[in-house]
């Protein structure tokens, strides 16, 4: 099992970058810190608030690639303790749930030729009703399903799993029994 921990900070940037973009879609990378046993820190993450709308997001890799190497220097280049987790984007008008296009893509990018990284971690988030941050996390590998990752509070930032209908979990269970198809 995967944790990924959100802190405060990090939360609170989050919600005010959430509110900031209304109803366009958002997102960035996740640069973070391995704390050991599979728990994931969130350290810091970039924000790209252009190429969204209200259903989509196109992240720019050029501004995400200068945002992670200043994060390496920042942190001494220990790349075994902190390093690129993933990515992020908001879903202001859907539940916060990776849909196809999510899963494919970042099944793409985990089985990119030259891909350093062992897992990569998808954080979709929105905010609630309440302003409060509903969030869930899920980890890619090379040839091997999607993991649900826990998302956890850390210093009391306030986040919740988003509601599950009945529609959405269905809506799962056919994205990962589509993908065994494919195989």
């Amino acid at each position: 099992m995967i944790e990924i921990a959100l802190p405060a900070k990090v939360a609170a940037k989050l919600r005010r970058e959430l509110r900031r973009a209304g109803d366009r879609e958002i997102g960035g990378v996740l640069a973070g810190e391995d704390l050991g046993g599979g728990i994931f820190r969130v350290v810091d993450l970039s924000v790209q608030r252009s190429g969204g709308g209200v259903a989509h997001f196109v992240r720019d890799p050029g501004a995400h690639r200068r945002f992670m190497r200043r994060f390496l220097a920042r942190t001494g280049s220990d790349y075994t303790r902190f390093n690129y987790l993933g990515e992020w984007h908001s879903h202001p008008s859907f539940p916060a749930l990776p849909s196809g296009t999510d899963v494919r893509q970042m099944q793409g990018l985990i089985e990119e030729r030259g891909q350093p990284a062992n897992f990569l971690v998808l954080l979709v988030v929105k905010l609630g009703r309440g302003g409060e941050i509903e969030a869930t996390a899920h980890a890619f590998r090379r040839s091997a399903p999607v993991v649900q990752a826990r998302v956890a509070r850390e210093e009391g930032a306030a986040v919740q799993a988003p509601p599950k209908t009945p529609l959405e979990r269905l809506s799962w269970k056919w994205m990962a029994w589509h993908r065994e198809a494919a195989k």
